[in-house]
């Protein structure tokens, strides 16, 4: 049976937390062009650190790795009593995509683990075959009940309220290098199946530079079960300025489960984040892909002051009881994402 079947669905991201889990960089040449090992791994100590002062923070690294992973985040100022690593051999570290996607009981509580299929983007960037492994492993670990979704699915490609009403995008789920023998029907159905939502609200593309074909969540997330954060660019001459206007368009016209239009908060895009050479000539920056923390709110920075300071106010304004903390993503983003794309919460 699946996990719809037996009481399970995904909770909101602003739904308390027990933990959030990361995948800890690898060392190999294929990673930030083999250039900045040592910088990524003090990175996500600074942001393990950030985590861990609000809640759990839940490391997959291979063991031979940990003494040094601990190491990094303790001079990164890490509450230590909020640190788990697991031996949990990784790929990659895009966590949201290959890591599981956990589901709630409605009446007894419990957390268990979605288990969908990775081919790293539609078969972009091997090898992935640790990453497919992490939510089983995760659910042994863990000993939690695990559920085989049944199709791809990158949970970046998903953004989902408490009414049971989850966006994505055509660009993703339709695109033939996922699931090329399912049609839209079965891919809903599957989605309505595995995390127990009610409603399938999709927009067409996503942003320029981002190797997912694009993700939800560098587009819009919701922020209440009424009320949606929008990525808008209004400078026509921008390359990110006609799909996005496209999808407000369509936002503008999908409902609530209670009745009636979403509010559509706007976030501007930072401005164009190059990298001259690099194989991504735009990065995919976005300040929607923040990350939801028990009390908190962790948001990505573009070394852009005045970009940065609004995208903050703006957070701040949306999520007036929560703390909300910036941390420099400029690097990290030349992978193809930033603060979001990289961490998975776990229900409490």
């Amino acid at each position: 049976m699946t996990a719809a079947k037996n009481g399970f669905a995904m909770p909101a991201e602003w739904s308390r937390q027990e933990a959030i889990w990361l995948s800890w960089p690898v060392a190999d040449e294929r990673h930030w062009a083999g250039k900045k090992q040592d910088l990524m791994g003090e990175k996500f100590a600074e942001i393990a650190a950030a985590m861990s002062h609000f809640q759990l923070v839940r490391i997959n690294a291979p063991a031979r790795n940990h003494e040094h992973i601990r190491s990094l985040c303790l001079r990164g100022k890490v509450n230590e009593r909020h640190l788990e690593l697991y031996d949990h051999p990784n790929n990659d570290v895009w966590c949201r995509d290959h890591g599981p996607i956990f589901v709630k009981h409605g009446e007894t509580g419990e957390v268990a683990v979605t288990d969908w299929g990775f081919n790293a983007w539609g078969g972009k960037f091997p090898p992935w075959d640790l990453d497919d492994s992490i939510p089983k492993k995760i659910a042994q670990s863990r000993e939690m009940r695990r559920f085989d979704g049944g199709m791809i699915l990158e949970g970046g490609a998903i953004e989902i309220n408490a009414a049971g009403q989850l966006l994505t995008t055509e660009a993703v789920l339709l695109n033939p290098n996922r699931n090329p023998q399912m049609e839209r029907a079965e891919i809903e159905h599957h989605l309505r199946e595995g995390l127990g939502v009610k409603e399938i609200l999709w927009l067409k593309g996503g942003i320029v530079g981002d190797d997912t074909d694009g993700h939800i969540d560098d587009l819009v997330r919701f922020v209440s079960d009424e009320a949606m954060l929008v990525c808008v660019d209004k400078d026509s001459t921008s390359p990110n300025h006609r799909v996005l206007t496209e999808n407000f368009t369509d936002l503008k016209g999908f409902r609530k489960i209670s009745g009636g239009n979403f509010d559509l908060l706007e976030m501007p895009m930072p401005q164009a984040c190059e990298v001259p050479g690099w194989r991504l000539p735009v990065l995919p920056a976005s300040y929607v892909n923040y990350v939801l923390v028990n009390h908190g709110v962790i948001v990505p920075q573009f070394r852009q002051k005045a970009n940065d300071q609004r995208a903050l106010s703006i957070i701040r304004e949306i999520f007036p009881d929560r703390e909300v903390v910036g941390i420099d993503c400029l690097d990290l983003v030349e992978e193809g994402g930033t603060l979001h794309c990289i961490s998975q919460q776990q229900p409490e």
